[in-house]
């Protein structure tokens, strides 16, 4: 069945009812009326401690190389095998809906890690010290904005937008989470489920191409990483007359089962974004400032002439980027707005209905009440602004209400970005260091127009930005 998408939604594509099948119907592989064991002790201590493993073994990347990839699929891998393994000595195996909160914990402490990762070592770099109170509570802020923002955003993103957002490591995982199945997940499974997997063969042969998928990935990541049998990102530069152009490739395996999954429509758009930056705006920008005799701001110390590719995008291109990141973020948003405010009418509901009506709604559908949610805002706003550590001496009362305002209304935002893009991209490609980038532009930006430039404020400034960039 295909579907006309209106030419709001898709205006690169001129008869986009020929290319686009419609909004596919919701039908979760455990049906909604079915009862499984799910948020349970175990699962919950085990996705922690796999978070924990996980998160400072992202921080580690972030840290040495700046970035970091997906832990869902390595987190569910696991947690079945531990789960597989407990039951052989007589401990009951886990449900898939177990696994899944087991993946979704231990998947929380790389995002977690990311966003400490590419924030707090600034503070340092300017001379302030990094205090563990400081970092645990941007930590914790961020985590908690990112869920209540979430909460209302999950019924206009992942339910309404089902089949058009395709959520590639999402989809992977729940692939995987599906192929390790234990024999009670795979009878409580809906019967569009069960002919789905005796199509692939049954669940031993979808197994063993899931797990062949992922041990081919692994031993050429092992191979390319860790024994550096090849480089990882090969490139070309190009000399005179086309200085400073150059073609590289990062060919990693996750990286191409997301573009298997995301299709050729928007991985040519993210090649387009590199295109664009390599061989059009860095070679532009060593041609017409290589006769500049002074560094040209935002650089203060090398030439134009001597730098490489790289440092002309880390000093320039990354601007330009994180400005294109937040028009993009703010047209996307008034895009969908229309879905997102269908989504937050659904949800307060809850203040016109009490417990009774909670009971009545099926339990996929059943979210954390919207009462609770404005109150846990309101309250991370009180936290936000009386939090000591997040701020520097002098900093003053009106600084801090403006801090906790900048992080909701940014939160908000760059919430619903990362979201939307995290299901057109997946999250490995997700540009959330470009939102942390534009959330400091325009946090500075706001700062100096109302004459806040004291070197007090730089900590302000970058706890908001830790904060949302751990939200995103």
């Amino acid at each position: 069945m295909t579907a006309t998408a209106g030419p709001q939604e898709y205006p690169d594509i001129v008869h986009p009812e020929t290319e686009l099948v419609g909004l596919a119907p919701f039908e979760p592989y455990i049906p909604a009326t079915t009862t499984l064991r799910e948020l349970t002790p175990l699962p919950v201590v085990m996705g922690t401690i796999l978070g924990a493993i996980f998160g400072a073994s992202s921080l580690y990347l972030v840290l040495k190389v700046g970035l970091t990839v997906s832990a869902s699929i390595p987190v569910a891998v696991i947690s079945i095998t531990l789960f597989r393994i407990l039951s052989k000595f007589g401990l009951r195996d886990a449900t898939i809906l177990e696994n899944n909160i087991v993946q979704t914990a231990g998947s929380a402490g790389e995002s977690i890690a990311f966003g400490v990762g590419v924030t707090m070592p600034a503070i340092l770099i300017l001379g302030f010290d990094l205090e563990l109170t400081r970092v645990m509570l941007v930590a914790v802020l961020g985590g908690l904005l990112g869920i209540l923002m979430m909460i209302p955003l999950r019924r206009a993103l992942i339910v309404a937008q089902h089949g058009l957002l395709k959520y590639p490591e999402g989809t992977a995982c729940a692939e995987v989470l599906k192929a390790g199945a234990s024999q009670e997940s795979r009878d409580a499974a809906s019967e569009t489920a069960k002919r789905e997997m005796e199509a692939l063969g049954g669940a031993t042969t979808s197994a063993k191409t899931i797990f062949t998928g992922f041990g081919i990935g692994l031993l050429y990541k092992s191979m390319m990483v860790a024994f550096r049998g090849w480089k990882d990102t090969p490139e070309k530069v190009f000399g005179a007359p086309f200085a400073a152009g150059s073609v590289s490739a990062e060919i990693s395996p996750e990286l191409l089962g997301v573009g298997y999954i995301i299709g050729p429509r928007i991985g040519s758009i993210m090649c387009a974004g590199g295109v664009l930056a390599y061989l059009v705006l860095i070679p532009a920008i060593k041609f017409f400032g290589a006769g500049l005799a002074t560094p040209l701001a935002p650089e203060t110390r090398a030439l134009i002439r001597d730098m490489t590719p790289g440092a002309i995008r880390n000093a320039y291109v990354l601007y330009i980027g994180a400005g294109a990141v937040a028009a993009g973020g703010i047209i996307s948003v008034a895009r969908s707005l229309p879905i997102i405010w269908h989504g937050l009418a659904e949800g307060l509901k809850d203040f016109r209905g009490g417990a009774a009506a909670r009971e009545s709604i099926q339990r996929t559908d059943r979210d954390l009440s919207m009462k609770f949610v404005l109150i846990g805002i309101i309250a991370l706003v009180v936290v936000i602004a009386f939090s000591n550590p997040l701020y520097v001496g002098g900093t003053g009362f009106a600084a801090r209400v403006a801090a906790a305002i900048l992080i909701v209304i940014f939160g908000f935002l760059f919430v619903t970005v990362s979201s939307r893009l995290t299901g057109e991209i997946g999250s490995s490609s997700n540009p959330i260091s470009g939102m942390t980038v534009a959330t400091l532009l325009l946090t500075c930006l706001i700062f100096v127009v109302l004459g806040w430039t004291g070197n007090n404020y730089f900590v302000t400034a970058l706890s908001i930005g830790g904060i949302v960039c751990i939200a995103s």
